[in-house]
């Protein structure tokens, strides 16, 4: 029988973390990882190992087995990679929320470079331990133990509570899989009336703005040559770099700055860098053929990822019709060879590029998840960094209310050694149970 309780109660009735609960589906989670390593084509994830535990946990208190208020609804596109909708249902018709983006594929860890065994839940103190703690199979757990309590205790809620459990985040290179395809076949649909908590972030404060990615390639052409004869040579590393320069100095003066980076409190502004270096080989004798700089743009979302790809193909086409301007290097070093009609030459592409996002600070979402996490974390300072979580911005771009949120730690997301702090998971718990409460005034 479900009893009625008011708002105010809500969080009484949820209670705290049942730590010994959480900390021993942590351990089933994280005992599964080595199998949801997700970097194909080698490693292909089998996010049903990581269902299996969560329904085993849910089951009990749902519809299938006729005695509890759970809905499940195990959505599968392809074999053995599974999403896990569950759904407590709300009285009151449109009224919801939901949590979203506990995500049951890792990053890969080569347990050589490990103090620990990635693998396997290993608790120091406060620490747990392993491979998807943070990253996201703690979230998992912890929004796996909020949907038992709410089964279990059966409280009537006018908010119907959603949580989605989602497969194939780390990895966009097969599609189709995750809630890319959930948002396609409408399974979702019913979220948008609602605030969406994307739960895969860090550090226990509201995520407020993440940034735009535009992987690029510089491929620089020159002319081969002996060193020792520089004169008859196009050096392409010499044009490469000061080309870049004068590419990074249009790109910072058309995309300073923005005045709503300070409001949303972005670490960095947009930027532009190169990462990488690349040649065919050869002697150190030998002045290159060619070379490849690689890099990213990381764009804070108040910009348009498109017209940054138009102005640095831009750049680059004027560069390369006045290449006799580009500063060069030496009293030999030069860009064209008139005797052989030579010039060197510049190409920019891209690989596939994504937006930020800009969270809503207007919506109730908003709200009530930095009123939430004053009352459990004693204060609330929301951030927003230039990573990227293209998965969210393709919800917002459908008209979902995004808002997000994590209990992990960022300095352990993707690393070696990774753990989260057990005691920040039980406060986010408590934030769960505060957005849950202040929906239903």
């Amino acid at each position: 029988m479900r009893c009625y309780v008011e708002a105010s109660m809500v969080r009484e009735k949820l209670g705290e973390l049942n730590k010994e609960s959480f900390v021993s589906l942590v351990a089933k989670l994280i005992g599964e990882s080595k199998y949801v390593q997700n970097n194909p084509p080698e490693l292909i994830p089998e996010e049903d190992r990581i269902v299996r535990h969560v329904m085993d946990a849910l089951l009990p208190h749902s519809t299938s087995t006729g005695g509890g208020p759970l809905i499940l609804n195990h959505v599968t596109y392809k074999p053995n990679r599974g999403n896990l909708i569950v759904e407590y249902p709300g009285t009151q018709p449109g009224k919801i929320l939901s949590f979203v983006g506990m995500h049951m594929d890792v990053v890969t860890a080569n347990p050589q470079e490990w103090d620990f065994d990635p693998f396997s839940l290993s608790i120091d103190g406060d620490k747990l331990r392993g491979r998807g703690t943070t990253d996201c199979l703690g979230h998992v757990a912890l929004v796996t133990e909020l949907m038992r309590t709410l089964g279990r205790t059966k409280p009537l809620l006018k908010s119907t509570v959603v949580a989605v459990f989602i497969a194939s985040e780390e990895n966009s290179s097969i599609p189709g899989v995750g809630v890319d395809a959930l948002v396609k076949d409408g399974l979702l649909d019913n979220l948008k009336t609602g605030p969406l908590f994307w739960i895969d972030t860090a550090d226990k404060q509201p995520c407020i703005g993440t940034g735009g990615m535009i992987p690029w390639k510089l491929h620089v052409t020159g002319k081969l040559f002996h060193s020792g004869l520089a004169h008859k040579a196009i050096n392409p590393f010499e044009l490469g770099m000061e080309a870049l320069k004068e590419i990074q100095t249009r790109f910072y003066k058309d995309f300073p700055s923005h005045p709503k980076e300070q409001i949303y409190g972005f670490a960095t502004p947009s930027t532009m860098k190169p990462t990488q270096w690349s040649y065919p080989g050869g002697g150190i004798n030998q002045i290159p053929y060619d070379c490849t700089l690689s890099g990213d743009v990381r764009l804070t979302p108040f910009y348009n990822v498109a017209d940054v790809i138009k102005k640095l193909n831009e750049y680059v086409e004027d560069l390369n019709k006045n290449i006799e301007k580009i500063p060069t290097r030496g009293p030999v070093s030069k860009y064209i060879l008139p005797d052989e009609d030579l010039r060197g030459r510049m190409e920019i592409s891209f690989d596939e590029a994504s937006s930020g996002v800009a969270c809503n600070l207007e919506s109730r979402g908003y709200h009530v998840l930095c009123q939430a996490t004053k009352d459990a974390v004693g204060h609330v300072k929301p951030y927003s960094i230039t990573g990227t979580l293209p998965l969210i911005r393709e919800l917002q771009d459908e008209g979902f209310d995004v808002q997000t949120a994590g209990y992990g730690l960022m300095a352990t997301y993707h690393a070696k050694n990774e753990y989260c702090l057990l005691s920040d998971m039980c406060q986010g718990y408590q934030v769960f149970a505060g957005i849950i409460a202040q929906l239903e005034e």
